[in-house]
């Protein structure tokens, strides 16, 4: 689904207008029902709603919303912050009519506003819940007077606060806050996300969002220009219908995966991947890893994981000669995941793995860092098996030699700039991780939670990005996309159970499997052609 800015978004609805035939004001009818129809799904119980609108098209959304749960039995007080004889268009149809209605309906009402007095007057009586209808995305600079007012008494309220497209006081284009803003419970957007229902911190003012559509054909949100996309559930399910093992497959044919890992110390980041490797799914993994670890490995490591020694250094990491018994050791493999734990004194190693290696190569961790500052031209040629990096913000950092910007759309930005100058997958970790393509589109993943900061979790998602990647070689960006999605649900379902505090990696592997059936549904547990009987 893509993410898209205000200007996208006028766009796409002028187009509607224009190439579809659908009017404007059927559009604002549909926006305004649709955030209805979820309301009420969500707050069921609320008898008594206050929609506070300001002058612009978003507060037509929020007079079409009056109206809708008017005619569903609520009572309704509709505020409008300003004078009727200066809204227009679609907005100025809808005020006129609830304005209409009121006069012969007792559980409708319209009220002009125009000073801070008369909003803590109608504070001062209860209701069940508020509706935030005073700019949408028509914010763009912090708010002021009685509209900064307002939200104040909304969020001092501890009633419930539905937005209508964004919370009051964002700037939809930012990922930043801009001064007062709504703090909602739900947020009803319309068609699409727009950059503060997604990126934090604005997005942790929208509370639970729900995107509805109001009737754009999904061709206009592909040729508005965004190349901010947010990931999907069914797009995860669908990867996992699409590489799901046939009733005949056999161990090789689902990958086997050669996980580059460990060190003296290490070698328990080279453990949490190498299970996640096959819990992920894919037939066979084999760690090489230096060779005074191989037996501490190959002691603690679960019976189905495979190690093999390699030269190392007097402090028990990779030398540089084992890059000759590791590109030996690739053959007949799928992949190469290559960095849990082996320590950031392996330049040359590194190096020589990324410009020889005829694999796909997933690089994580230490060996992001052994990179650092990025080469300058490791993979310019175009015919190279794809290359993928996992870097948290400071190893980003490290290799690009320069401080990440802040904010959220602003790294964004950086991450989409390295990915098509290098020709990579980079997949920036964090909150809502960061999947920048070589093509420049940048997907955005919702899953995961704070809990999941925690030592060894960065190892399990190259695990599981590994699996994915030699189960479906032929998507690396698919595959990583998926990888990122289910390692942070995983997290949330483990945080779930020993909650964020206690949650440790171990916990996420644990839940792995309960996330692949929760998204693959029947066919992940079963395959059978017959039943017999």
């Amino acid at each position: 689904m893509k993410i898209v800015t205000s200007s996208q978004m006028q766009l796409v609805d002028r187009l509607t207008t224009e190439k579809f035939t659908l009017p404007s004001i059927l559009l604002m009818e549909t926006a305004g029902l649709s955030s209805v129809e979820v309301i009420e799904g969500e707050f069921p119980t609320a008898k008594h709603i206050r929609v506070f609108s300001g002058r612009g098209n978003n507060g037509g959304d929020g007079a079409v919303v009056a109206r809708h749960l008017w005619i569903r039995g609520r009572k309704v007080e509709l505020f409008l912050l300003g004078q009727l004889d200066e809204t227009k268009g679609d907005a100025r149809i809808n005020f006129e009519t609830v304005k209409s209605l009121s006069c012969i309906e007792s559980r409708l009402s319209f009220q002009e506003i125009s000073s801070s007095d008369q909003l803590q007057r109608i504070f001062s009586a209860p209701c069940d819940l508020y509706v935030d209808a005073l700019f949408g995305t028509g914010a763009s600079r912090p708010l002021t007077g009685m509209y900064a007012d307002l939200v104040d008494l909304l969020n001092r309220s501890n009633i419930p606060i539905v937005s209508i497209d964004i919370p009051s006081g964002l700037g939809a284009d930012s990922s930043e806050i801009i001064g007062t803003t709504v703090r909602a419970e739900l947020t009803v957007t319309m068609s699409a996300p727009k950059i503060a229902n997604i990126l934090p911190p604005a997005s942790h003012y929208n509370g639970k969002l729900k995107v509805v559509s109001i009737g754009s054909p999904s061709i206009l949100f592909a040729e508005s220009g965004s190349k901010l996309n947010l990931v999907e559930k069914e797009q995860i399910t669908e990867f996992l219908k699409n590489s799901h093992r046939s009733s005949s497959a056999h161990k090789n044919e689902v990958g086997h995966v050669l996980l580059v890992a460990g060190g003296r110390g290490k070698t328990g980041a080279a453990l949490l991947a190498a299970e996640a490797v096959l819990r992920a799914g894919a037939g066979l993994v084999t760690v090489a890893t230096p060779s005074s670890c191989q037996q501490v490995l190959a002691a603690k490591a679960a019976l189905e994981i495979m190690t093999e020694p390699v030269e190392e250094t007097p402090q028990g990491t990779f030398a540089d000669a084992a890059v000759k018994t590791v590109l030996e050791l690739s053959q007949r493999k799928t992949l190469i995941a290559f960095g849990p734990g082996v320590g950031s004194d392996t330049k040359l190693f590194a190096e020589t793995l990324l410009k020889d290696s005829q694999l796909p190569l997933l690089i994580d961790a230490d060996g992001l860092n052994a990179l650092a500052p990025w080469p300058e031209k490791p993979t310019t040629d175009a015919s190279r098996p794809p290359v993928i990096i996992t870097p948290h913000i400071g190893e980003m950092q490290r290799l690009l030699g320069d401080k990440l910007p802040t904010s959220a759309i602003g790294r964004a930005d950086v991450v989409r700039e390295f990915a098509v100058k290098n020709r990579l997958i980079v997949v920036l970790k964090g909150e809502n991780s960061l999947i920048a393509s070589p093509d420049g589109e940048v997907y955005v993943n919702p899953t995961g939670n704070a809990g999941m900061a925690t030592a060894g979790s960065g190892d399990v998602l190259t695990g599981i990005a590994s699996a994915l990647l030699a189960q479906k070689p032929d998507q690396p960006l698919e595959a990583v996309v998926a990888a990122v999605y289910l390692h942070g649900l995983a997290g949330d379902l483990a945080a779930e159970r020993v909650g964020q505090r206690s949650l440790i990696a171990s916990d996420i592997i644990k839940q792995l499997p309960s996330a692949i059936v929760s998204l693959g549904g029947e066919f992940e547990k079963r395959n059978f052609h017959y039943k017999i009987g």
